[in-house]
């Protein structure tokens, strides 16, 4: 059995390839074939190409990323002495899709033979010493540009070119930009050959093992001109150029990057964007060197004509203006304080403009100066500046409208005319009114209430100041339909009206007390005190209306009339004596508190049979028995009853 896999490589398809040529010969098929097939092949060829077996392991180039399936499927043999033992995918190696190996051909590297890089002075690979020396070498080369191509740098700069360079050519750098440097290079610096700086002796150059010059890119002192240029002034004006001149050249000198600081008068704000002759209009005089800056009228006009002054006197521009520009104005609010109108409330949060005008009409060019500014707006009363919002409904007042008798700087709302200031009116806010808004009645929109009458003048402020309604009715719907109203025009007419009754808290439970009803003609006394009112007055049943009692309300409240006319017991409760009593008072027994016991009747004053000797001791049942009514309830018999003895006590007759 050991033998049959030799006995079958008896019969060889073909002649090896020249390098697998030491393995012909019937008894070396094992040696490449094993014993378990393709797979058992792989593993074969692996521990003969340990090179490949390195790649593969490692995920490395192509066998690393595609080679880890049967070798014999790209790499056939038996078919020649020269057969190359590669089986091209795409045809020949010239086609070979170089991206499956990890690193695609991009740039100048697309042109290049293959040959070419594909030798054995380019295998640098940590397993070189693995790989055969053949010619050419598919497998062994790295990624690292530096195996193949000459670092000019000499180890200065990182290995990984692709930092400054592309794949289409070393010079120029197309992805270095000096910009992204701390120095980026501007004017002159530009056209400077990078080797005038990088190899510049004062860096202390250095050389490689071949002589050659390293060069040096960090750390370069740049931080001052002087670091690589000699200084003409010799350190008179310091050590920054860059204050006077620009890298477009020595002899172009930056006149407005000129260090002010140096001088008396920094420039700050503005100052620093004015040009030069602005202010030294020449150098022929020390005037003209040294302008005046004490003052900002030394070089400004007063654009305000004498009317911007502090504590009375003329202010320089610096008071209220910073050299950042004249607007906006550094007047602070804290400032205006001092002025004789102190800003508080919203009027802290307007903008100057709104109140110092310019150009207003009615003003004289010559009072306004050349900023055409009002400094000086009248503020004594709101109506200086403010409309009358109302249509002017209020002027005829001892204040004539003005608006601080309502509002305050603080904000036009929530208007400070509170409950206290109505209760002066007409009518005072009491109760829920005190809760309401004040739209809710005087308000243009006001749900639920007529509309004010046409042509009333509201003003922008679409308020009604003065309301005529000040009764319940003019707002609230009667359900009494007039029945209580006052002065006579109802039939049941009550003092005040509405709130003889009820108060402004609430509708229900309504305020009436016990004087009042007494006062209607049915004083409440006794038991009838703890009834409720409903039990008496059955419209009271029904709930109040569920969202408003407006007058406009929906829905509307049904009538509640109230006119109960039962004033007799009999009216109200029904007679447990089955008209024994029919022409009697029920008062005349009972009193209010309860029914039981009668505590008004009498026996001897209210019945013909006075209670005497051992009568005033027999229970009422004895004499006034329980029998069945017409209604089929209990009813004593309280008449006729006999008055005789023998109707009462038997076997008295004949006796002496």
């Amino acid at each position: 059995m050991a033998l049959a896999p030799a006995a079958r490589a008896q019969i060889s398809p073909g002649p090896l390839a020249r390098a697998h040529a030491k393995l012909e010969g019937s008894l070396q098929c094992v040696a490449c074939h094993g014993s378990g097939g393709k797979t058992a092949m792989t593993g074969q060829c692996l521990a003969c190409h340990k090179e490949i077996a390195w790649l593969t392991q490692r995920g490395r180039g192509l066998h690393g990323r595609e080679g880890r399936a049967a070798c014999a499927a790209c790499h056939p043999d038996h078919a020649g002495s020269e057969f190359e033992l590669i089986v091209w995918a795409e045809g020949d190696a010239r086609r070979f899709d170089h991206g499956r190996a990890g690193w695609a051909l991009e740039g100048s590297h697309r042109e290049v033979a293959c040959a070419k890089c594909h030798t054995p002075q380019f295998r640098r690979s940590p397993a070189a010493a693995a790989f055969r020396r053949s010619t050419p070498g598919w497998v062994g080369l790295e990624p690292d540009c530096a195996t193949c191509h000459d670092d000019v740098h000499r180890g200065a700069l990182d290995r990984d070119c692709a930092t400054c360079h592309d794949q289409r050519e070393w010079k120029p750098a197309p992805q270095f930009d000096h910009a992204r440097t701390d120095y980026p290079l501007t004017g002159k610096h530009a056209e400077v050959r990078c080797e005038k700086c990088h190899l510049d002796p004062r860096l202390g150059i250095r050389t490689d093992a071949q002589g050659r010059a390293i060069p040096v890119y960090k750390p370069v002192s740049y931080r001052e001109c002087s670091s690589c240029h000699q200084d003409p002034h010799r350190g008179a004006l310091g050590a920054r150029c860059g204050a006077c001149h620009r890298t477009s050249g020595f002899g172009a000198v930056n006149r407005e990057a000129f260090d002010h600081d140096r001088t008396r008068y920094p420039l700050r704000g503005r100052h620093a964007s004015v040009s030069c002759a602005s202010c030294h209009r020449d150098f022929s005089t020390a005037a003209a060197k040294k302008p005046g800056f004490a003052t900002c009228t030394a070089c400004h006009a007063d654009p305000h004509a004498g009317t911007a002054t502090l504590a009375g006197r003329v202010a320089d521009c610096a008071a209220c203006h910073g050299v950042q520009g004249w607007m906006p104005a550094t007047y602070t609010v804290a400032q205006h304080r001092e002025a004789t109108y102190p800003l508080e409330g919203r009027h802290r949060e307007v903008r100057c403009g709104s109140c110092h005008l310019r150009r207003p009409s009615g003003v004289s060019a010559a009072r306004l100066g050349t900023s055409g500014v009002l400094m000086r707006p009248a503020a004594a009363r709101c109506r200086d500046c403010h409309r009358d919002e109302h249509g002017h409904q209020l002027a005829a007042g001892r204040d004539g409208g003005e608006c601080a008798a309502c509002h305050a700087v603080g904000g036009w709302k929530p208007s400070t005319f509170g409950v206290a200031a109505h209760a002066k009116l007409r009518l005072a806010l009491e109760g829920r009114h005190a809760e309401i808004p004040c739209a809710a009645c005087h308000g243009a929109r006001r749900s639920g209430l007529p509309a004010f009458p046409a042509g009333a003048v509201l003003g922008k402020a679409a308020v009604a100041l003065r309301l005529r309604e000040i009764e319940c009715a003019a707002c609230h719907a009667d359900p009494h339909e007039g029945r209580f109203e006052a002065r006579g025009r109802g039939a049941r007419p009550q003092p005040g009206g509405c709130t003889a009754c009820h108060d402004t808290r609430r509708f229900r439970p309504a305020a009436m007390d016990l004087g009042a009803h007494e006062r209607l003609g049915f004083a409440l006394e006794g038991a009838h005190r703890a009834i409720p009112c409903m039990a008496c007055h059955r419209e009271l049943e029904r709930p109040g209306p569920a969202s408003s009692s407006l007058v406009l309300g929906r829905p509307r409240p049904r009538p509640v009339t109230l006119a109960a006319r039962k004033k007799t017991c009999e009216g109200c409760h029904r007679d447990p004596h089955g008209g024994q009593f029919a022409n009697a008072a029920c008062e005349r027994c009972h009193g209010a508190d309860l029914f039981r016991p009668a505590t008004r009747f009498d026996h001897d004053r209210d019945a013909a049979f006075p209670l005497e000797g051992a009568h005033a001791k027999v229970a009422c049942p004895s004499c006034h028995p329980a029998r069945t009514g017409p209604d089929g309830r209990p009813l004593v018999t309280y008449r006729p009853v006999p008055a005789a003895c023998e109707s009462c006590h038997t076997g008295m007759r004949g006796r002496s």
